[in-house]
């Protein structure tokens, strides 16, 4: 039986060899760290460069992080694409490479009406047994789901086979907006990196779902956050924000360049390597005032 995901579940930071094949060493490595720090499960999305990889990456990514887990915890895998063929194509890859859950965006290259957005995401719902995270990443790309339709979805298959990941601005009062057109019957998990998670467990989250690079400090947060202990949910809060501020002036590009350049700093990733075009790079003045912050929020956590 699939496992239920909750709590803190990263997504994986895709690593490069230096001839640009997927790392698989270093890939295990993160996985390890990952659930070393406290991880509940992890996935595949946006910041795993899934729209860079071909197609055959990530079929065998999806493969590698189920078998890597080794049932540590729960594990979903991205499967948005551009077709519903494709999409499914991908789910049903999910389900049998032993994953708990698949998360999908809808197509970002067409500014989709309601009901070919419910289609595609029923379509997903009906062609796996498992959880379908229906993810909204217009901060990123594409449009923003309408409510209407994730209120349709939980309607027709309930909050165990179809939860939520909505990123569309702003996130906090989308997120509540969710929960109180469903009743609170939604489960929605959310994915700002850390920079919106005070706020956003405050409105009744299942989850969270940040990149690698601050893991340790979004487990320690989440906890401060389920005991209510406030003096240190700030305390621990503040360098993420600051971090996460940074990394939002370049977008998608701008978490990728700085998160893969933690994940170096931290000994586990040997290169910073994204897969190209990409359009902003680490500049030294950025990179500098992450380091302070970075240290900042080590103190943090230890204290």
């Amino acid at each position: 039986m699939p496992k239920r995901l909750h709590g803190v579940l990263p997504i994986v930071h895709t690593p490069f060899t230096e001839s640009g094949e997927i790392d698989v060493a270093t890939l295990q490595r993160e996985i390890d760290w990952a659930y070393a720090q406290g991880a509940d499960g992890l996935g595949t999305g946006m910041v795993s460069e899934l729209l860079r990889l071909t197609f055959d990456e990530r079929i065998v990514l999806t493969h590698h992080i189920a078998e890597m887990s080794a049932g540590r915890g729960a594990v979903f895998a991205g499967v948005g694409a551009e077709s519903t063929k494709q999409a499914l194509i991908y789910a049903k890859t999910a389900e049998k490479a032993g994953c708990d859950a698949v998360m999908a965006v809808p197509p970002v290259m067409t500014g989709l009406p309601e009901q070919q957005i419910i289609d595609y995401f029923c379509t997903l719902a009906d062609g796996i047994s498992l959880p379908v995270i229906v993810q909204d990443a217009s901060g990123y790309v594409g449009k923003a789901i309408p409510l209407q339709v994730y209120v349709q979805l939980l309607e027709r298959y309930g909050p165990e086979k179809i939860v939520f990941k909505p990123e569309a601005s702003p996130i906090g009062p989308n997120l509540s907006a969710l929960r109180d057109a469903t009743g609170g019957r939604a489960r929605i998990f959310e994915g700002s990196g850390g920079i919106l998670l005070v706020d956003s467990f405050r409105r009744g989250i299942a989850g969270t779902m940040p990149g690698m690079e601050l893991l340790d400090g979004i487990v320690a947060l989440w906890c401060a956050l389920q005991r209510g202990d406030d003096e240190a949910v700030y305390r621990i809060y503040y360098p993420i924000c600051a971090i996460v501020a940074l990394q939002l002036q370049a977008g998608l590009d701008g978490f990728l360049a700085i998160e893969k350049d933690l994940l170096v700093k931290r000994g586990i990733f040997p290169s910073d390597r994204r897969r190209k075009p990409y359009a902003w790079d680490l500049d030294a003045e950025t990179a500098a005032e992450v380091d302070r912050l970075f240290a900042q929020l080590q103190r943090a956590i230890r204290n």
